[in-house]
């Protein structure tokens, strides 16, 4: 690392708020109930935007669209030369972030199309070859810190396009056959001129490059490994282990997601990813919860598809993100920008429904984890506790008629809609009612029948 570097990286720490020495201590909580000095911040923000944008918005079928078609190199080689998102705005980008309640992001620099986002040393094949002509990726991370959120960049482990990556089942030159798809044999000859250790140098170059010359990077999300596939690839492909060490002596307070096949090393990773699913549980490692990330998408892609029509509905992602803290969770929620560099309507639709509702509720987000123990939800709703204010959040899902069961009545001090500070009164029902049907609940939230103005309306308890 060149002199002039290091003190990039060192001046843009101490513009931050956490202490490096603190935040480059301890294992980033794998294996621990707790979060590490360095996930503090992470688990406060809760919610945060994945953004997938490559040479894959032009034909605008998703981000696997050379691998799933297949397209030959040859012929993606259009979409390399139509590249010009004249439209590019980051500033709008991340006012769009901010305003929806969220705190970091993570950008894919370079996903498996190989294809990067930054003026990198290490290849042709990047934004300033193409008709834009110019880095995307400096004046992103600059927006995004100008909005104060924190920076997050994805790298893909696949290349797609990198002549040394061993062609596998997910590469576009796969073997056509399905005989052939499913034999390992049939891959030999395909790699027969292809070198994994000249590919491990260039992704440890990437990175180097990534994590220098950019300033402080919060988060690195490297994407992924498949160990136990027909044609394999895990830590020893990626030497993983010197990837992440080389990362973190960089920047050490780096927060890493847990695909680089180092599920086994307490220093491994940082957050558990599950993909594109509603979490029912806490996710466990030996028995002790662990920090998790859920990444979702509004739709059934990542990268922008211009027909892809299974949206998901705002009700949907707000109890997505309600559920997930529940759970002691984070969400990122993806957007796939156009080939012009815009978020396109529904996304932009989306972000705002999101926003009017954390605007009044994101106190029931920001800060808040799982409800303590002896704490049940009430009927059709979902709980989330901040444990600095000792404020407990329900969630009403589905809204209720005129009263809602509390089973820890004794336990509040006040109740109110948290959209605009209305008292809600805690009160038993009808004692004629009570007597004739021991069932029925004692104590009740005492609720409108009509339901207020707002998505999905928060209880916030003062306990």
């Amino acid at each position: 690392m060149e002199k002039r570097e290091e003190r990039n990286v060192e001046e843009m720490d101490m513009r931050q708020d956490i202490d490096p020495a603190a935040d480059g201590a301890g294992t980033g909580g794998a294996g621990a109930s707790a979060p590490s000095e360095k996930l503090k911040w992470w688990t406060e923000a809760r919610f945060g935007m994945f953004i997938h944008f490559g040479l894959y918005a032009t034909p605008a079928r998703g981000e696997w669209v050379q691998s799933r078609t297949p397209i030959a190199p040859e012929d993606y080689e259009t979409y390399f030369e139509q590249f010009d998102p004249d439209l590019y705005d980051p500033a709008e980008w991340a006012k769009a972030a901010r305003a929806a309640g969220m705190k970091y992001v993570v950008l894919t620099a370079k996903h498996h199309e190989g294809f990067c986002l930054w003026d990198t040393k290490f290849t042709d094949y990047k934004v300033t070859n193409t008709p834009y002509g110019k880095d995307l990726l400096k004046p992103f991370v600059d927006a995004f810190r100008a909005e104060g959120l924190r920076v997050g960049l994805y790298y893909s482990l696949l290349d797609w396009h990198h002549p040394d990556f061993a062609i596998d089942t997910a590469h576009p030159l796969h073997p056509k056959d399905d005989a052939d798809w499913n034999d390992p044999k049939a891959y030999v000859p395909l790699n027969a001129n292809r070198d994994m250790a000249k590919y491990r140098q260039y992704m440890k170059d990437q990175v180097r490059e990534l994590l220098t010359d950019f300033g402080r990077i919060d988060i690195m999300w490297f994407d992924f490994s498949y160990p136990k596939s027909i044609v394999p690839k895990g830590r020893d492909d990626w030497d993983s282990e010197g990837l992440l060490k080389m990362a973190r002596s960089i920047q050490p307070w780096l927060i890493v997601d847990d695909r680089l096949d180092l599920d086994d090393k307490p220093w491994g990773w940082d957050f558990r990813t599950p993909e594109q699913f509603r979490m029912p549980v806490w996710p466990t490692v030996g028995g002790k919860r662990v920090p998790w990330e859920t990444c979702q998408t509004f739709s059934g892609a990542w990268g922008y598809s211009r027909d892809e029509h299974t949206w998901k509905s705002a009700a949907q992602l707000l109890e997505l993100l309600a559920n997930t803290v529940s759970k002691g969770g984070n969400l990122i929620l993806n957007v796939g920008p156009t080939a012009r560099g815009e978020f396109d309507a529904r996304a932009k639709d989306r972000l705002a429904a999101i926003g009017r509702w954390m605007r009044v509720n994101g106190r029931s987000i920001h800060g808040c984890t799982a409800a303590p123990e002896g704490f049940e939800a009430p009927e059709y709703s979902l709980l989330t506790y901040n444990p600095r204010m000792r404020r407990l959040y329900v969630h009403l899902v589905f809204y209720p008629m005129g009263a809602l069961a509390c089973s820890f009545a004794d336990k509040i001090k006040w109740a109110r809609f948290l959209h605009d500070g209305s008292e809600i009164e805690i009160k038993p029902l009808n004692h004629n009612l009570i007597d004739r049907y021991p069932e029925v609940p004692k104590h009740n939230f005492i609720l409108p029948v009509a339901k207020p103005d707002v998505e999905m309306p928060v209880i916030e308890v003062q306990l």
